[in-house]
């Protein structure tokens, strides 16, 4: 656990908990970066010392992911929303085939929106129906050769819902919204044409988005792009088109660092995830009803637990005990309310297991 236990029990859907081991590298470095005898918050970006960290943690996320040279590692601006129209932009321009989007949830309903204004957009299953509880099973799937991409989000925050497989024709380039889930787990990366991730769950703070894409893909942007949206730009400038993110990078790259040294990589920080979603679904499973949960079993989120209590008076008591024994961030999303239990990889296992106790505490009380 954290020394710091407002730090340690920080649930919240984002901007996520950072390792308390990086928390005090980034707190030396506002100070002074050993290496450069500089704050953080004033080194330049064009110093070889800032080329080196962004050298570093490509290489990082290489190692992690197992990332061929096929494929480029960039560090971008504008959150996933950038990138909500960067591929569309990229992909979708001027073709007379509709892309196919999954719409899953609150995310998902927000990049169809922004592909619409590329081109066509053909949504091939939405949950709606069944009020985003369940993601679709592959009977209920259908995808074309001619579609340009198929793009989904793998993690949908709001309603805790996440996809355990990966969708699609191999012979149709694959993108996918990887932002909550994103160096989570391990992942087959080489079978999507790009992946993006915003850094503010589980790999950095906000202000910089780590985008993957393949060659082939980035050689399709139009030279018409503004170069701020055009791939083939910031691979070329080395993720240093304009000013970037510099503190945001450094973050990622110290995040990276303590996935590969301190936890051993993706599959036992897998292993450390699952540990946490067993013991929050197995505390509203044991509750007979009293928590009751958003997702459907079988696609329930390692990420986010979001769950109901049975009325508005017991959820308000629920946040009030929670708050005062220093739990934060258990709000639900503004968009369906209840509670959301984020446990992104710097939760740690003591603090799920804290949570749980609560839980069942809170249950014992009001049944």
């Amino acid at each position: 656990m954290s020394t710091n236990p407002r730090n340690a029990l920080n649930f919240s859907g984002g901007p996520g908990a950072l390792p308390e081991s990086v928390l005090a590298e980034v707190q030396q470095s506002i100070v002074e970066v050993p290496e450069t005898g500089l704050s953080i918050l004033g080194i330049s970006h064009r110093s070889d010392w800032f080329a080196a960290v962004v050298d570093e943690a490509e290489r990082n996320i290489r190692t992690l992911l197992g990332l061929s040279e096929n494929y480029h590692v960039l560090f971008l601006q504008g959150g996933a929303t950038q990138q909500f129209s960067m591929v569309p932009m990229t992909l979708l321009r001027g073709k007379e085939h509709p892309a196919e989007y999954i719409d899953s949830g609150y995310w998902s309903r927000k990049v169809i929106a922004e592909a619409r204004r590329e081109g066509p957009v053909k949504t091939i299953w939405s949950g709606e129906s069944c009020g985003f509880n369940r993601l679709p099973t592959d009977d209920e799937l259908s995808f074309s050769a001619d579609a340009p991409y198929l793009h989904y989000v793998a993690n949908e925050t709001v309603e805790g819902l996440q996809f355990h497989r990966v969708l699609g024709r191999d012979d149709v380039p694959r993108i996918c919204d990887m932002s909550s889930d994103f160096l989570s787990k391990p992942c087959d990366a080489e079978k999507f044409s790009v992946i993006y991730a915003h850094a503010q769950k589980n790999i950095g703070p906000a202000g910089v988005t780590v985008v993957l894409v393949k060659d082939e893909i980035a050689q399709q942007a139009s030279d018409d792009l503004p170069s701020f949206l055009n791939y083939r730009k910031h691979i070329e400038a080395r993720s240093n088109l304009n000013t970037p993110p510099v503190f945001a990078i450094y973050v990622v790259l110290l995040v990276t660092r303590w996935l590969l040294n301190d936890v051993g990589g993706l599959e036992k920080m897998a292993q450390i995830n699952r540990s946490k979603a067993e013991l929050l679904y197995s505390a509203l499973d044991n509750a007979d009803g009293f928590y009751r949960g958003w997702a459907a079993r079988a696609d329930r989120s390692t990420m986010n637990v979001a769950f109901n209590l049975p009325n508005a008076q017991l959820q308000q008591a629920f946040f009030e005990q929670s708050r005062a024994l220093g739990f934060s961030g258990l709000e639900g999303h503004r968009a369906i309310g209840g509670v959301r239990a984020s446990i992104y990889n710097a939760l740690s296992v003591q603090a799920a297991q804290k949570l749980t106790e609560f839980m069942d505490s809170f249950h014992r009380q009001h049944r």
